[in-house]
């Protein structure tokens, strides 16, 4: 898979699991722009670890790490 089908399948994680989100941006700030909590973004973790077959430690789940998409 290239960069460029990884953001589309991305992309399309993201419109499931945050249906609230109208228009996904990479470049818009996640919680002040979207205003995306936590538990939506472990939800979108969870869903990106299954889709691509990949784990994240406890410190990459740190919501203050993440500004965009």
């Amino acid at each position: 898979m290239n960069k460029d089908e990884a953001r589309a399948e991305l992309k399309t994680l993201i419109e499931e699991v945050l249906p609230e989100i109208d228009e996904v941006d990479f470049s818009k700030k996640i919680v002040s722009e979207y205003g995306v909590n936590s538990v939506s973004i472990i939800r979108l973790i969870v869903s990106i670890e299954n889709k691509f077959d990949v784990s994240f430690t406890d410190y990459e789940l740190d919501l203050d790490g993440y500004d965009t998409f």
